[in-house]
């Protein structure tokens, strides 16, 4: 499907143009790389008003994970803990460049933010990044007290493909029981691996595409695909087939981007392994709208959506101010 400029909410038409010059360059090397020389520009960057700091961790495989830790400004308290992966297609970014989302989270509900710089694709594909992001939760839980955080009742959040990973660390901590995981926040998750060879769901649209999906996913699964290994559910959460006792989600999409049928199926198996679901569909939304066009009407009732939602599940499931009514399923449509 192509997506027209008409076909967008008319909050997001202004965007079309310019929309579409992102899907053109992260379909090609050259221009992937181009993106993410600019968006590392931001490396080190810290966040006026929330206290910052940078760490080095030792991976099993002997590489170093950067980690930013992000806490509200002289706070000395322990406070809930939140992973937040930033999002890049597992092939750019860095978590600088999502320093205002994560200042959000902390000023709706106060938390200590622990942000993996996980590899990328480029140079190491799955499971590097994917190793980086679950071995951070692991290390923020064994130094929970330097950290000044709660060793239990972690929140794991991210956008696109730190979505996708948000969904895979948390499968694993369900599989190996090794961290309580509070709930999680999978924002318009990158997590299907079979969407850019399914005909029915390609998407020329704006911001992220089919074509730039594909590629996002070759490059992430390279080693698997060249030794003609069976993708895993960590690399792929849409793999999935056992959704039982996975914690309660929070989660959105848009219908004018590749992500939006995955999204939903994922939605729906949640629910019928009874996990409670807040999840809303945008119509005429491409691909992270809400960052993009964050002062837009649409682009604000998103915000909204996330941290209205994080708030609420931060009092019931992290405070525990409240008992889990298993029969509040909610849905939304924009």
């Amino acid at each position: 499907m192509n997506i027209t400029k008409n076909m967008l909410h008319e909050d997001l038409r202004p965007y079309y143009r310019v929309g579409n010059i992102a899907p053109a360059l992260i379909k090609r090397p050259w221009g992937a790389k181009l993106i993410a020389k600019l968006m590392n520009l931001s490396k080190g960057k810290s966040v006026k008003g929330l206290d910052c700091d940078e760490r080095y961790i030792d991976s099993v495989d002997g590489s170093q994970i950067r980690v930013r830790v992000y806490r509200p400004q002289d706070c000395t308290e322990t406070l809930p803990a939140m992973l937040y992966i930033h999002g890049g297609g597992y092939l750019i970014g860095n978590p600088e460049g999502f320093g205002m989302m994560i200042k959000k989270f902390i000023e709706t509900r106060k938390c200590v933010v622990i942000a993996p710089d996980y590899r990328k694709s480029f140079t190491e594909p799955f499971p590097a990044g994917f190793n980086d992001c679950y071995e951070s939760l692991i290390w923020a839980k064994e130094n929970a007290e330097q950290l000044g955080i709660r060793a239990d009742r972690f929140m794991v959040a991210g956008h696109s493909a730190g979505g996708g990973l948000t969904a895979a660390v948390t499968l694993k901590a369900r599989d190996t029981q090794e961290v309580d995981i509070a709930f999680q926040m999978p924002i318009y998750p990158m997590i299907d691996d079979q969407q850019p060879v399914d005909a029915s769901r390609q998407m020329a649209s704006p911001i992220w595409s089919t074509q730039s999906n594909a590629f996002g996913w070759s490059q992430y699964l390279k080693t698997l695909h060249n030794n003609y290994e069976a993708i895993p559910a960590y690399a792929a959460p849409a793999r999935n087939t056992d959704y039982s006792n996975l914690p309660p989600t929070i989660t959105f999409v848009g219908d004018c981007e590749p992500f939006c049928e995955e999204t939903q199926r994922y939605v729906e198996a949640l629910k019928a392994a009874e996990v409670e679901v807040a999840f809303k569909l945008y119509e005429g939304c491409f691909h992270g709208f809400d960052m993009i066009a964050s002062k837009t009407g649409i682009g604000k009732d998103a915000l909204g959506f996330t941290f209205n939602h994080y708030g609420q599940f931060y009092d019931r499931f992290v405070k525990g101010a409240a008992q889990v009514d298993e029969t509040n399923v909610e849905t939304e449509h924009a």
